[in-house]
């Protein structure tokens, strides 16, 4: 039996958990008002900051990572474009899926804590959202709103940040992917190997035994966030 608050680490207990009307997402709910915070800080910018993703729920990733494994949706390279994973060995499919996508359990998405944003003031309705780092540099339709959240981040005001702002050989730079410090700092620390794995070992998780046996090494470079 999986306590409350191993069920929040994991993304199986929502009960912390709010739905926003004005922001169209679901967060933890001592997330709401400083997310709101950074919403007004845009708007008296001249941005309108809008939630792509907030949470996600063990089973949503569960459903992302098994249809990536079995090639039902597309997983990318270093440089954002599609590969062929029925070319590569096991080992090295789990960590193409990674180097995009959490595992289950793993996901940061998880805690409520995390959002991925975009500033809408500047694009066409008609514009399909990618979450690409392009969109967010030189002429990319988001690069202007980026270059506003950079200073905005870095004042520390609403306690946001980038868990992924750099390359560090795990999870790919996602600019758009801010974390709300007070209490992911805290789900991060609580998160360990074993919660993972015991969680991972009773899942209908494709490419499972290889991710067993990979764990460790899977833990330190995609999971665990200095």
């Amino acid at each position: 039996m999986i306590d409350q608050n191993n069920g929040l680490l994991l993304g199986l207990d929502e009960h912390e958990l709010v739905d926003s009307p004005l922001l169209g997402c679901r967060i933890h709910r001592q997330v709401l008002d400083p997310l709101l915070f950074l919403v007004e800080r845009a708007a008296s910018a001249g941005f309108i900051l809008k939630v792509a993703s907030s949470y996600r729920s063990f089973e949503r990733q569960l459903l992302i990572w098994n249809n990536k494994a079995r090639g039902l949706r597309p997983v990318l390279n270093d440089a954002g474009e599609v590969i062929d994973i029925n070319v590569l060995s096991e080992r090295d499919k789990v960590f193409a899926i990674l180097r995009w996508s959490a595992l289950p359990g793993a996901s940061r998405h998880h805690w409520g804590t995390d959002v991925d944003v975009y500033g809408s003031a500047h694009i066409d309705p008609e514009y399909q959202l990618q979450l690409t780092v392009a969109e967010t540099q030189g002429d990319g339709p988001f690069a202007e709103f980026h270059c506003w959240l950079n200073d905005e981040l870095a004042q520390g005001s609403s306690n946001f940040f980038r868990p992924y702002a750099q390359d560090r050989g795990g999870v790919a730079p996602e600019p758009w992917h801010l974390s709300y410090a007070p209490l992911a700092t805290i789900f991060s620390r609580q998160l360990t190997q074993n919660l993972l794995r015991g969680q991972l070992e009773q899942t209908d998780l494709e490419l499972k035994q290889v991710v067993l046996d990979n764990l460790d090494e899977i833990f330190q470079q995609f999971i665990h966030i200095d």
